[in-house]
């Protein structure tokens, strides 16, 4: 099983990307999504920029992803 998580771009240098996920920065490539922009939400796998999401879905994603690690369930979906 794969997953994808979602992070914010908050610097593009040419086809690199630094993301940020949790208060952790990331370089990722932007070889796959390259018409992404900074302060866009992106679902990010094995390196690299897959697609764009919502800020609201990006926020879902995390509260699932903490629910899962035991927090208390702040989504109803």
């Amino acid at each position: 099983m794969c997953l994808a998580v979602p992070a914010k771009v908050v610097e593009i240098s040419g086809m690199i990307a630094k993301v940020k996920r949790k208060g952790v920065e990331r370089d990722v490539s932007l070889m796959l999504l390259p018409n992404a922009n900074v302060g866009d939400y992106v679902l990010v796998h094995a390196g690299f920029a897959m697609e764009k999401v919502k800020k609201d879905d990006a926020n879902i994603t995390e509260a699932l992803l903490a629910e899962m690690q035991g927090a208390p369930r702040t989504v109803s979906l």
